[in-house]
């Protein structure tokens, strides 16, 4: 699990390559935690809503909570790729959510499938 999410960070931007089903999932899961504690930390200690800025405080701690979270998408869409480069689909798989409802259980299934000879190894 600790390994798994230390290559998600050490891997923020590699886009080749692959990450087996482990690899993808932990950090899937460990950010989504990550995600409401510290969503939940902010709004105690704003006493409000992250997205009510009422001052400069509340400014600056909406903005680094945005920036996380683009860094975090930035790092999730990485690992995207690569998981879709173990089952030998190209990256480009990312965009099936553009398609309503349908993608995105396509693509989760994708994820889902095992490791497959492939092309990006």
């Amino acid at each position: 699990m600790v390994e798994s999410y230390k290559k998600f960070w050490n891997n923020i931007f590699n886009f080749s390559g692959t990450s087996n089903r482990p690899d993808y999932w932990w950090p899937v899961i460990i950010n989504a935690i990550l995600g409401v504690i510290i969503g939940a930390i902010l709004q105690i200690a704003l006493g409000h809503s992250i997205d009510t800025i009422s001052n400069p405080a509340d400014a600056a701690a909406n903005i680094g909570y945005n920036i996380m979270g683009i860094i975090v998408w930035i790092a999730t869409l990485a690992l995207q790729i690569r998981r879709l480069h173990d089952t030998d689909r190209s990256g480009w798989w990312v965009l099936l959510p553009i398609i309503p409802f349908i993608g995105g259980i396509w693509l989760f299934i994708l994820f889902l499938l095992p490791t497959k000879q492939n092309r990006w190894s």
